[in-house]
């Protein structure tokens, strides 16, 4: 990469984000990152891009960028501050550092941290618990909360919309009838 342009070196973060880290983010169906070991630079800020985080004892995250002459160029400048507050985020990426699991857990980085053997078994188990739910309703889930992150769209205007587009969906319908038979709903993601 030392070799590349000004121009080459914003190719690379745009292809990035379009064909990887924004397209994960945006997914309709939840995405649950197991971090083991190091995550650092992309590792982390693909894990960024994940719906959820779950990190084993042993993991150590950062953005080191900075030592190497360059920034965050995957999402880390933006959904760092929007995971950890903006402080912390200045800190992680300015100093270069890393942070261990359990640091990683109390400042909101990651949901939850495992021992390693338990990794695997706890993205199964949050992954368990949304699949019992509506698909639909998890993709507009998504979207609403997604909208307060971008540019120019009201986040409140956007779950509004969504929520209303939910009633005309037949989840609604199967979820809503499932509860008053008090019975588990059968969703078909329709």
């Amino acid at each position: 990469f030392a070799h590349f342009s000004v121009e080459q070196g914003r190719d690379l973060s745009a292809k990035g984000h379009s064909s990887l880290f924004d397209l994960v983010e945006e997914m309709n169906t939840p995405v649950i990152a197991a971090v083991n070991g190091f995550a650092l630079g992309g590792g982390l800020e693909l894990a960024m891009s994940c719906h959820m985080r779950v990190a084993s004892e042993n993991a150590r995250m950062g953005l080191p960028e900075v030592s190497l002459g360059v920034i965050p160029g995957y999402g880390g400048t933006q959904r760092l501050p929007k995971l950890v507050g903006k402080g912390r985020a200045m800190e992680m990426i300015t100093t270069a550092g890393m942070i261990d699991a359990n640091t990683a857990l109390s400042c909101g980085l990651v949901n939850h941290v495992v021992s390693l053997g338990a990794l695997m078994e706890k993205c199964r188990e949050i992954a368990s618990k949304v699949v019992k739910n509506s698909p639909t309703a998890i993709g507009y889930a998504i979207a609403a909360i997604n909208a307060g992150d971008e540019g120019g769209i009201d986040g409140f205007e956007e779950e509004i919309h969504l929520f209303g587009e939910a009633f005309g969906t037949q989840d609604f319908k199967e979820g809503t009838t499932a509860f008053l038979e008090k019975r588990k709903p059968d969703f078909k993601g329709s």
